[in-house]
Formats: C-alpha cells, sequence, structure tokens
C-alpha cells in the first residue's frame, strides 16, 4: 500500500471518532445554576437589556428629529415612545398582577426631555413590578386587548417580543437618520 494511502485509511479511521466528540461538545448543556424560576428570572434580564437599550435610544436621538417618521403611515419617534411608556405600564402590570400608576397623559408631541424621563419612570415600574414574579402562575390566565384571554406566559412573550419590535424600529429610524442605535456601537472596554 502507498503512503498516502495509509494517511487517507487512518484519517478515515479517526473521522468518525472525531465527529462523534465534536457533536458531544456542541449538545452538552450548558454549565448553568439551576434556578426554580427560569422563565421570570430570563424575563427579568431582557426587561433589563431592553430598558438599557431602548432608553439609550431614546437619548441617541437628536430633540429636533422626535417628529421623525419614515413615511405618513409609520408612528413618529414621539409616537413610539409613548406607545413604549404606556405598553411598559400595562404588560408589566398584567405580568406580575399589579396595578399600572396612574400618571399624567404624556402627549404624542411632546419634547425629548418628557419622553425620555416617562419612558425611564415605566421601565423602573417594570423592574420593580417583575421583582417577585416567579415561574408558579405562567398558565394563570388574563384579559389583554379586550376580551382575549392569554396565559401569563404568552403575556411575557408578548412583552419581550414589544421590546425587540420596537427596539428594531427605532434602530432603523436611528440609521435613517445617520445615527448608530446602541447595540450597533463598538462596546468600550
Amino acid at each position: 500500500m502507498q503512503p498516502r494511502t495509509y494517511v487517507v485509511a487512518l484519517a478515515l479511521a479517526a473521522l468518525p471518532g472525531a465527529l462523534a466528540a465534536q457533536a458531544a461538545a456542541m449538545t452538552a448543556p450548558a454549565r448553568v445554576a439551576a434556578s426554580p424560576t427560569p422563565v421570570a428570572d430570563a424575563l427579568r434580564n431582557q426587561e433589563q437589556r431592553y430598558a438599557r437599550i431602548l432608553v439609550a435610544a431614546a437619548e441617541a436621538m437628536p430633540a429636533e428629529k422626535y417628529g421623525y417618521a419614515p413615511t405618513p403611515a409609520q408612528m413618529s419617534w414621539q409616537a413610539i415612545q409613548t406607545h413604549l411608556a404606556e405598553g411598559n405600564d400595562f404588560l408589566c402590570g398584567k405580568v406580575a398582577g399589579v396595578t399600572a400608576p396612574t400618571r399624567a397623559a404624556v402627549d404624542t408631541t411632546a419634547g425629548k426631555d418628557k419622553l425620555v424621563a416617562r419612558l425611564k419612570e415605566t421601565f423602573a415600574f417594570c423592574d420593580s413590578a417583575l421583582a417577585k414574579v416567579d415561574d408558579s402562575k405562567l398558565a394563570e390566565t388574563m384579559t389583554l386587548f379586550g376580551t382575549n384571554p392569554y396565559t401569563r406566559a404568552a403575556t411575557i412573550m408578548i412583552t419581550v417580543g414589544d421590546w425587540a419590535d420596537h427596539y428594531s424600529q427605532e434602530s432603523n429610524y436611528l440609521r435613517l437618520n445617520g445615527v448608530l442605535p446602541p447595540t450597533a456601537r463598538p462596546r468600550t472596554p
């Protein structure tokens, strides 16, 4: 047998073992401390992340661009901020099973300072409301959006989805105005 044949045969013989080791490494569970409330913990982590990046996005948009909307059919930047603030109070209150604070209405034409302050207030409410949420009532139903029943688990998913949806929307608006979105900026050491 030629030396090249030996090398190829040896490589083919070792290949199944190498592939099996790689597959085992890829499917091995991550070593994460077990939590009795993994869903609630994940929600709190997402709330902290989206509070940080949505507030950073609101602060990044220049005040003179708060009336900006890419087309007349789309929400203005101001309307997005108002919608997020109202949604935070409503959805975090529902998920936590607590009454959201009564706040004076903020007009969708309010300026940057008022809208950023309101957004921060509502994320502070979410932070405190979600602090005691656990996984024991994920199957409990509640009504959202009229008389439509949703489980607490579904409401959690709707809440995080809403934050993600609006951050994506805001990222596009920022880029259309020459501003780099917070998550696209280089990390500082």
